[in-house]
């Protein structure tokens, strides 16, 4: 049995240990999926993510890094915010940027002992990325990381909509 479930739904009602949101830098909220996120979780998390450090003026989380906090009124005890790539063309460095974001967020669960994580498809909103290529790149450092590591247990890929989910469920049956 795989390890990598895709899935359609609200990343927010997902209740394993931690949900990745596809942030922005700043960390404070947005459109998307980090907007429904932080709505979900509460006030508290937006005071969680102002602690955070400033690695420059206005920049809690570069893009393609990942940082964690407490998921206070979301069933899953953690979020760990990850800024993906806005696609300029592919010329830019996105596709590496996107599976850092990836990697990055695996990292940080498995070093707080996730058993359980949801993972949105990042950067496919008004970032811009294309979903076909988001949801290889998402399946394949997914897949690559669980291959060397066997402290999480479930990985799902959470789609908001059809198209996503299809992509998704396409990249993860070329991994099988």
């Amino acid at each position: 049995m795989s390890r990598i479930e895709v899935a359609q739904g609200d990343i927010a009602a997902f209740a394993g240990d931690a949900i990745v949101n596809a942030a922005n830098e700043r960390m404070l909220g947005g459109g998307g999926v980090d907007g429904a996120i932080h709505r979900a979780a509460g006030p508290r998390l937006y005071k969680a993510c102002l602690e955070v450090a400033e690695v420059r003026p206005g920049v809690r989380c570069p893009t393609g890094e990942s940082r964690i906090t407490p998921g206070f009124d979301l069933p899953a005890r953690y979020v760990i915010h990850t800024v993906g790539p806005v696609w300029r063309g592919g010329s830019h460095g996105e596709e590496r940027l996107l599976a850092s974001c990836y990697r990055s967020a695996l990292v940080l669960a498995r070093d707080h002992a996730v058993r359980a994580i949801a993972f949105p498809a990042i950067s496919c909103g008004v970032y811009g990325f294309p979903i076909d290529r988001a949801a290889a790149i998402a399946v394949g450092e997914v897949g690559q990381f669980l291959s060397g590591d066997d402290s999480i247990e479930r990985v799902t890929m959470m789609a908001f909509g059809q198209d996503v989910f299809s992509a998704l469920q396409r990249a993860a049956n070329a991994l099988r």
